[in-house]
């Protein structure tokens, strides 16, 4: 197995960058599948024309990320969005990486 991480690069209309952070404030169907290990959903405003919304999720493999993809709760969950107001999302760019070093927090080790 070869740990993953997507990230999902959504580019936003410049100061609604909270509005579309704000829709991932609650857990939904991704946390249930097998194979996650976590997401992060991450927000820039530094550029002048636009903001941009990362969505980082990290699975024990590229399969489990691939079942996420195509299934039927992933379809949903982008298809539901219908609205009366125009979308604030510009479009949207996923790229793929295989986590290759991670360091976490060293364990505290009591010596007594």
């Amino acid at each position: 197995m070869q740990k993953m991480t997507a990230i999902n690069t959504i580019f936003v209309e410049k100061g609604k960058g909270e509005q579309i952070t704000s829709r991932f404030a609650k857990a939904k169907a991704v946390h249930t599948f097998e194979g996650f290990i976590r997401m992060e959903v991450l927000l820039s405003e530094e550029h002048e024309e636009r903001d941009e919304v990362k969505v980082c999720t990290t699975w024990e493999d590229r399969k489990f990320f691939d079942d996420w993809l195509h299934s039927r709760e992933n379809v949903s969950a982008h298809n539901s969005k219908a609205s009366s107001e125009p979308s604030p999302i510009l479009g949207n760019e996923v790229t793929t990486f295989a986590v290759k070093v991670q360091h976490l927090p060293a364990e505290t080790v009591d010596l007594k």
